[in-house]
């Protein structure tokens, strides 16, 4: 890959552009973080407020109108909705999984067929999670299997 770097007068704007064959998930990954531009999650606990890569991130989840971030050792309530969370999260790592999850993709260890055609995803840090069969198929072709 080639990197070509301008030096900009004090006019003119910071752009970014991008020549590629097709857009491959490398390529994605780095177009959604440059998007976010290093952006934290504000997540809140009993002793405060903490910022969170999106990418510590295991999972959300919906529980009694609250959403919680699960992340390696630690959970945190984070005051967005889900559908919320989707629209600002890198679109190719995070999916919703079921009407209360969403998961993110690189952190799954294992996936595994489920009773009633559903799926159940083992995370790197040992947790599972459902998902549940209407969201089955966008998993799969998210994943490109």
């Amino acid at each position: 890959m080639k990197v070509t770097i301008l030096d900009l007068g004090p006019e003119e704007e910071a752009e970014v552009i991008i020549k590629c064959h097709s857009l491959d998930d490398d390529m994605m990954k780095l177009i959604n973080q440059l998007k976010q531009g290093g952006r934290k999650l504000a997540a809140y606990q009993e002793e405060g407020m903490f910022f969170v890569k999106p990418e510590e991130v295991f999972y959300f989840e919906s529980v009694d109108q609250k959403v919680f971030a699960y992340c390696k050792t630690e959970v945190y309530q984070i005051k967005s909705r889900l559908y919320e969370l989707l629209e600002e999260l890198p679109g190719r790592d995070f999916i919703r999984v079921s009407k209360s999850s969403i998961l993110n993709l690189n952190q799954i260890q294992r996936l595994a067929p489920a009773f009633g055609g559903r799926y159940e995803a083992l995370l790197k840090n040992g947790e599972k999670v459902i998902i549940s069969r209407q969201y089955v198929s966008s998993l799969k072709e998210k994943l490109g299997v």
